[in-house]
């Protein structure tokens, strides 16, 4: 019987001489601005995609040129925070290496660059070396940026949590020397036999792994769309332990009933100082159990899945020697950012600016990338990046309020009017750059949110917050199975359009209407906001409206319940 079959990138990854492949000789070719198709998933694993301009296609064809090829590369941040030293070398190299001239904030709190060439890739990477940033692990099967609530009003809590969310990222990143060695020009080893990538292997991970650190009763990281979610517990305003969830993943494939977004099991509770090697069981548990066969069925999701909760929570327990004790009583309540001034426990101030889409640039409507830029200069605190795409000024001290407001006033970055549910809505960066994307997202969103607030004041319901997320594909970087109104493109100007998940981020949508254009959108959401405001209960969100009613049925089984 022979054996089965692994996925390509499983060879890619066995052969590549701990993630090397043959990516310096892709670099130093210039004849063409791409990387091989082996090195293109790579590369990856050093933090950047290759894309090119899908405007643009067609005309460079006719031209007979190849496409105009350009990367992404996706910083690592744990939990999104950074020095105003920081931020200004990250705008400097906005500015001088990429074609874009912007700064893209994430769904994962931490700052991409699109329209890079690849002949600048390595001075960017050694830009941002020089102010202790890097890009390693930030894509890839490996564990990426680790998410952390950044908001700073309860000091004491969030720091302890967000330096377990700290440790975390940096025990867990990929031990290979590739990096340092091919971006950093450190001295190559002499043999690789003598590396060890203790958590990873030389397989890495089926798929990428994501995780974040979430303090209730905010669930802003939205820590159940994660593999694995640490979810804080605390007495007296301190912190004693996590609890923790497995399994959740947003990606999917239309049309593919065998994949669907999923929301993480709850496993019981653990001490703060077990986290890391739980978090290892964890992961070397996917790594040995995980589908190396089908890259759609890779995910800790579906691992779950396929062996069944109880024998997986067994083998993390029995691998890490930790003991899973009883679930503890949180309280999830609000996904969303606090924007304007709030006062910290430690008497600093905070200040969050809303970044529609996360998009840090200078256009006509406000001078977003300058006033960063210039509140940076005189900042004297750091910035967090949200997992809502936004930024906040943190740790302000009362005497520098007043300028820094006002100069976040004069760039644009202080918006008179902002909806309650534009506040809570993000998108996927998605076309022109995403190879991916079936229909717009980014460009599209700001339109589409218009509209949606115009209806929402037609029928009384202004203040009410409804999250609102839009992709261009089922993968789900902006998580919109876990919106209350939740958008997947499905073609150019045709989306599926889901209700019904809960406003916390504790319940998934589910698909209301399957390839629809934005008339259909529109009208439909028009009749259900004249119902929610006619028949709404006291204090009901909307999503728990449409479940209620009868509008969309709960999804209780991902699996059975999934449609997309």
């Amino acid at each position: 019987m022979s054996e089965q079959k692994l996925a390509v990138n499983e060879y890619l990854k066995t052969d590549s001489d701990y993630l090397r492949g043959s990516i310096q000789q892709g670099l130093d070719t210039q004849v063409t601005g791409a990387f091989s198709d082996g090195d293109q998933q790579l590369i990856k694993f050093h933090g950047f995609y290759q894309q090119d301009d899908r405007d643009l296609r067609l005309e460079r064809k006719a031209q007979k040129l190849e496409p105009l090829y350009s990367f992404m590369l996706r910083a690592r941040v744990p939990g999104g925070i950074c020095s105003p030293q920081q931020w200004l070398a990250v705008d400097e190299i906005a500015s001088s290496l990429t074609s874009s001239n912007s700064i893209r904030l994430t769904t994962r709190q931490t700052f991409q660059y699109h329209g890079i060439p690849k002949r600048n890739l390595k001075t960017l990477i050694q830009g941002l070396d020089r102010q202790a940033l890097d890009s390693i692990a930030a894509c890839g099967d490996v564990n990426r940026n680790v998410m952390c609530n950044p908001n700073p009003h309860v000091s004491v809590l969030h720091q302890q949590a967000y330096d377990w969310a700290k440790k975390l990222s940096d025990e867990l990143l990929p031990h290979t020397a590739a990096y340092a060695e091919i971006w950093l020009d450190k001295e190559k080893l002499l043999s690789v036999e003598d590396e060890v990538e203790p958590v990873y292997g030389n397989t890495y991970l089926p798929r990428k792994f994501k995780m974040a650190v979430a303090v209730p009763p905010d669930n802003d990281v939205d820590v159940y769309t994660n593999d694995l979610g640490f979810i804080a517990v605390a007495e007296a305003g301190e912190l004693i332990g996590f609890n923790v969830v497995a399994g959740g993943g947003m990606g999917s494939t239309h049309g593919d009933v065998n994949t669907f977004p999923r929301l993480a099991d709850e496993l019981g509770f653990i001490a703060a100082q077990d986290c890391v090697e739980f978090a290892k069981a964890v992961m070397t548990v996917q790594r040995d159990w995980g589908n190396r066969v089908d890259r759609k069925r890779a995910r800790l999701k579906y691992t779950i899945v396929d062996h069944g909760l109880a024998e997986f929570s067994a083998e993390v327990q029995q691998r890490s020697g930790i003991q899973l004790q009883a679930w503890r009583d949180v309280v999830i309540g609000d996904r969303g950012d606090r924007y304007g001034w709030v006062e910290g426990e430690n008497k600093q101030w905070h200040l969050t600016l809303f970044i529609e889409s996360g998009r840090v640039k200078d256009t006509a409507q406000g001078m977003l990338q300058t006033g960063l830029r210039e509140i940076a200069k005189i900042h004297q605190g750091d910035f967090r990046m949200t997992a809502n795409q936004n930024m906040i000024i943190a740790n302000v001290d009362a005497a520098d309020k007043a300028q820094i407001e006002q100069i976040a006033r004069e760039h644009g970055l202080l918006r008179a009017e902002l909806s309650a549910t534009r506040g809570h809505s993000i998108a996927c960066v998605a076309l022109p750059t995403c190879s991916l994307a079936m229909a717009e997202a980014e460009r599209y969103f700001p339109h589409f949110i218009d509209q949606v607030d115009a209806l929402q004041q037609k029928h009384g319901i202004s203040e009410q917050a409804i999250v609102v997320r839009i992709t261009g594909c089922p993968n789900g970087c902006a998580r919109p199975f876990a919106a209350e109104i939740g958008l997947v493109g499905k073609a150019p100007g045709k989306y599926n359009f889901y209700l019904g998940a809960s406003y916390e981020g504790t319940r998934l949508n589910k698909m209301y209407r399957e390839n629809v254009d934005e008339a259909v959108i529109l009208t439909e959401l028009d009749q259900l906001f004249g119902q929610y405001a006619a028949q709404g209960l006291a204090d009901e969100t909307f999503g728990n409206f449409t479940v209620r009613t009868g509008i969309v049925n709960a999804v209780t089984d991902a699996a059975k319940d999934f449609h997309g």
